[in-house]
């Protein structure tokens, strides 16, 4: 695999990421759900899941870089596990919405445990960390950056709805308000 396929499919990647985070965005203000304090630390992680791509379009693939993402995603399957064990007795609704008859944090147990296997199967290419003689940064294209600044904006975008929800103090196990916004009014 070139250099510049590895740098698409890491952009392809954090598309995607930033399409899981629009998505809980969307949850969060068009359905006036705000996300409990596990919710939002899945959120972090799948931020931080996007460290490794942004450093492969960055800088070039290189396995540390998605050695990054991979433990992101094992300790956000870990997280979203836990969360799915919290609600798994019967006669328990769950937090939230669901969606196609699943809640968030099952569906982000799914895209963790799909990150883990996408990374896994990226690994086998050793041809994408072949030296071409090429050792100053890659900027990649467009189409790259623009992934790049998507993210950041998303994950900016989600500190300051943070923010907002819990204020300067602990998130509410089960947020009912923007505790920020409150104490203004």
């Amino acid at each position: 695999m070139a250099r510049s396929y590895a740098t698409t499919l890491n952009a392809l990647a954090l598309y995607g990421i930033g399409l899981v985070l629009t998505a809980a965005f969307a949850a969060q203000f068009l359905l006036h759900e705000l996300p409990c304090p596990l919710c939002l630390l899945q959120r972090v992680l799948f931020a931080l899941l996007a460290v490794g791509p942004i450093l492969n379009v960055r800088f070039g693939p290189r396995p540390s870089h998605y050695a990054l993402s991979l433990l992101t995603a094992v300790a956000g399957a870990v997280v979203s596990t836990r969360q799915i064990l919290l609600h798994i007795l019967p006669g328990d609704a769950g937090y939230g919405s669901a969606l196609l008859g699943y809640h968030y944090y099952t569906w982000a147990l799914i895209g963790f445990v799909a990150a883990i296997v996408l990374l896994a199967a990226i690994l086998l290419f050793d041809s994408q960390f072949d030296d071409d003689g090429a050792t100053q940064a890659v900027a990649g294209d467009g189409f790259a950056q623009a992934a790049v600044w998507l993210v950041i904006g998303l994950t900016a975008l989600n500190v300051i709805s943070t923010l907002l929800e819990c204020g300067f103090g602990a998130c509410a196990d089960n947020p009912t308000v923007y505790e920020l916004l409150k104490s203004a009014a």
